[in-house]
């Protein structure tokens, strides 16, 4: 087992989960979607035997290329199936990031940036990016917005984590993006 999914695995295990509160309909996480979008795809990622959260994507026509992602307007939604410390999302973001090959000079910004703005994840909380039309990052929990980062990049590399060819987790990519 290689030492990236033992730490997910360990991550996963530590957080446990806690006394159950109110769950956000999904249709309340969805209401941020821009009107029209339809959704390409959706999966969930467990590893081992541990379910961590189902994923939605969304584009105006309900098709997602990665040839054609800069043109292609996106929504991902992640409803979490367990608690998640803000934290540990962000750190995982950037393993991902490294993963990918990817090493700008802004990243330590973009992440201290989702610092400030995500909290900490309950049970069956949702996080979403919507992508807006100058391909920055608008993040929502439920009908509130986070925030926005603005950066094109940021948003590329940030959906690249499950949209790209090279995400880590093949077979769920293929379901997120309707690949059949």
């Amino acid at each position: 087992m290689n030492a990236k999914l033992i730490a997910i695995v360990g991550a996963v295990v530590a957080l446990g989960t806690s006394a159950k509160v109110e769950a956000q309909p999904l249709e309340v996480c969805k209401k941020p979607i821009a009107e029209g979008y339809q959704e390409v795809g959706q999966t969930r990622l467990s590893v081992l035997f541990w379910d961590v959260y189902d994923a939605y994507l969304y584009t105006p026509n309900g098709q997602f290329n990665w040839s054609e992602r800069k043109q292609t307007p996106k929504a991902l939604l992640l409803r979490y199936l367990r608690d998640i410390e803000a934290k540990d999302l962000i750190e995982t973001t950037a393993e991902e990031w490294e993963k990918l090959g990817f090493n700008t000079k802004q990243q330590s910004q973009w992440l201290d940036q989702l610092t400030a703005m995500w909290p900490d994840i309950k049970e069956d909380d949702c996080l979403l990016l919507r992508e807006t039309e100058q391909g920055y990052a608008a993040f929502y929990q439920g009908e509130k917005q986070l925030g926005v980062i603005e950066s094109a990049q940021f948003t590329e590399q940030f959906l690249a984590i499950w949209l790209s060819p090279e995400s880590r987790f093949e077979e769920e990519r293929d379901e997120l993006i309707g690949k059949q």
